[in-house]
């Protein structure tokens, strides 16, 4: 039942890597039915808890992610994020050169995080505008 919803409502989302039916249908309750509500992929970002955090301390200028957010989202999107640096390409190649820069693993998760809820912002408003206006229309 929840493929066959997520197919009808979702497809460009589904048609990205990483990106399964489980973590699309997370992703879509998160928005909710009202995307308008989401001005912009930060706002969305910070929904999920993936907007980064100021954690520096003296010279040292480092970034944390939020704690706060919606944490079965920010579990899709860890998801997503893990799945791509194992089987894509371009994210395993993106991941190798932040490792030569010093940066761990998490730093990278955290980074590839806030990338795809901006890159999935964008297909979940459309879908949901798309299926908001099918239902006004019936």
């Amino acid at each position: 039942m929840i493929r066959t919803l997520v197919r009808r409502t979702a497809p460009a989302l589904l048609a990205r890597p990483g990106i399964g039916i489980h973590s699309a249908a997370q992703l879509l309750m998160t928005a909710g039915g009202n995307p308008e509500r989401l001005r912009n992929d930060a706002a969305f970002a910070a929904l999920c808890g993936v907007s980064p955090v100021q954690a520096s301390s003296g010279q040292t200028h480092r970034h944390r992610l939020s704690r706060g957010g919606d944490r079965a989202a920010n579990n899709a999107l860890w998801t997503i994020a893990n799945n791509r640096m194992i089987h894509d390409t371009r994210t395993r190649e993106f991941a190798a050169r932040r490792k030569t820069t010093g940066d761990s693993r998490n730093d990278t998760l955290r980074v590839l995080k806030r990338y795809i809820a901006r890159e999935t912002f964008g297909l979940i408003r459309d879908a949901l505008r798309h299926e908001n206006a099918l239902d006004t229309a019936a």
